[in-house]
């Protein structure tokens, strides 16, 4: 736990490498703790923060949630509330954390794929066939294969599918599987 005085105190304040969250209360000195939330934000600065006030009212309330707040408790609150609160926002900053870890181990691995072997990838992941691919880049289709199965086996998905949706995650690809970076020759168009 760390107690800062005011917002500057605050932005000041090294973050752990670690599940936080933010107990904000709506007024502050100097600034208001909505400006607070919005100036964290500008710094991309992502952390769960939950609001309390003596002072709320709805359109207060909606701003806050609207602009990403985890909850806002109007003060007196029971301590269980407030615990509650916390657990849910650690829970989702972990949660933030480990898809971040993820996703940065996946473009790890497509950063470890050959310019060729990147180029068979996103084209296959369009929906193209071996032959197409082929066709598309003047190579053998074999050739195709076997820069599709080391693309598979360097970004460790155990099946096309898995491919795909990792595709999709690095934005390769959007989810309705529409041609992305494609020529127009490839995508039959």
């Amino acid at each position: 736990v760390a107690l800062f005085a005011s917002a500057a105190e605050l932005l000041a304040f090294a973050f752990p490498d670690a599940p936080t969250c933010l107990l904000l209360d709506v007024r502050l000195r100097g600034q208001s703790g909505l400006d607070l939330q919005t100036r964290l934000s500008q710094m991309d600065i992502q952390i769960p923060i939950i609001f309390m006030t003596g002072y709320g009212d709805i359109p207060m309330t909606v701003a806050a949630m609207k602009a990403g707040a985890e909850d806002f408790l109007a003060k007196p609150f029971r301590e269980q509330d407030l615990l509650d609160a916390v657990a849910a926002a650690l829970q989702k900053d972990r949660d933030r954390r480990h898809g971040m870890r993820k996703l940065d181990e996946l473009r790890a691995n497509y950063q470890s794929l050959t310019p060729r072997e990147a180029e068979v990838m996103r084209m296959a992941v369009t929906g193209l066939l071996n032959k197409q691919i082929a066709g598309e880049l003047g190579i053998s289709e074999v050739t195709v294969k076997i820069h599709r199965g080391q693309a598979m086996r360097k970004m460790k998905a155990r099946t096309f599918a898995e491919l795909v949706l990792m595709a999709q995650q690095l934005g390769i690809c959007d989810a309705a599987l529409s041609p992305c970076s494609l020529p127009r020759s490839a995508r039959g168009v």
